[in-house]
């Protein structure tokens, strides 16, 4: 079981490695099942699938998958199935939100767009989504299907939303907490909704589970959110407001300022181009305003009430690496 006292005078660092240590030989069954579920007789399918693999990510919510698992019963064979759904179906809507943006990156390599142009990606994306949808259907497994079907609907629509707000600059502290429930807390309570269905068949510990996701998930999208106003130093700042996206710092600060103040600072986030000076007023801006202290504040209690769920659970590796991925995902430094 992992130790989680740490001397006052020493901070605790929290690494990656040693939150997937309880299930470090199942990530790595996963790896190879996740594998297996993408093989394909296409030449130019299994190809472009195979470059996809060396583009290793974080892989967080496969792992949120399995430790969910751990936590409500063990790990089975219908989990294995749940991360490679997770993992096919994020997977996809990368490739596709890749071809959307036009982005040439993806993880420092090459996206497959930049490589095999769009209406390769966007085929590959719809090859990865029915495979995660047979993958699902051959099992029976309807609830984790049901429940990551819905995911990607709400990541939908709350894209569309969030593009409607963006044009018109009238996004309010609800409306943004809709967007990333719907963008990014849908997706990390659909993880933890899945490894529960693997595990047990107790609506209370799913229904749990379930609330414990979304929470963490509306936590890790307003850390991703401080970045943007440079919240860690030596990092690129100002990637929402070139799109115009208004997210809880700037949402609060504009409250929070005078008329005259928010009628400037909304002229430069209306500007077709920024430069760094204007990137760095609004920040600035955001900072002075208490919008910055605001986002942390919010982003704590969201993680503290996530915590408050797992701490009801009997302690043991799996509690106790979730309570590090919570704490991870508010301090991690991208």
């Amino acid at each position: 079981m992992a130790v989680r006292a740490t001397p006052p005078d020493q901070p605790r660092v929290i690494s990656l490695k040693d939150i997937q240590r309880p299930v470090a030989e199942e990530l790595k069954h996963f790896q190879r099942y996740f594998r297996d579920a993408m093989r394909t007789s296409v030449p130019l399918l299994d190809h472009v699938a195979r470059y996809l693999l060396r583009q290793k990510g974080k892989r967080i919510r496969p792992l949120l998958v399995l430790l969910t698992a751990k936590l409500c019963g063990g790990i089975t064979e219908a989990t294995y199935r749940a991360a490679a759904l997770v993992e096919l179906l994020h997977s996809a809507t990368l490739v596709h939100d890749d071809v959307v943006d036009g982005a040439e990156q993806r993880r420092g390599m090459f996206s497959i767009n930049a490589i095999w142009k769009n209406k390769v990606a966007v085929l590959f994306g719809d090859f990865l989504l029915s495979r995660g949808l047979l993958l699902a259907l051959d099992h029976r497994d309807y609830d984790t299907l049901h429940a990551l079907s819905d995911a990607v609907r709400r990541m939908s629509e709350g894209e569309l939303l969030q593009i409607e707000k963006s044009r018109h600059l009238d996004i309010d502290e609800a409306t943004y907490f809709r967007i990333i429930s719907d963008k990014t807390a849908s997706l990390i309570a659909a993880c933890t909704k899945s490894g529960a269905l693997s595990a047990t068949d107790d609506p209370r510990v799913i229904d749990e589970m379930y609330l414990m996701g979304e929470k963490l998930g509306l936590a890790f999208q307003i850390r991703d959110d401080l970045f943007d106003y440079g919240e860690e130093a030596g990092k690129p700042i100002g990637n929402d407001l070139k799109e115009k996206k208004l997210t809880l710092p700037l949402i609060y600060a504009l409250r929070m300022a005078p008329s005259s103040e928010r009628r400037r600072i909304l002229r430069i986030v209306r500007k077709k181009k920024k430069s760094r000076d204007d990137i760095q007023t609004v920040a600035d801006f955001a900072e002075a305003y208490g919008g910055m202290a605001y986002a942390r504040e919010r982003m704590e209690a969201l993680a503290g009430e996530a915590r408050t769920i797992l701490e009801r659970y009997p302690p043991g590796d799996a509690r106790d690496a979730l309570l590090d991925l919570v704490d991870y995902t508010v301090t991690r430094n991208r």
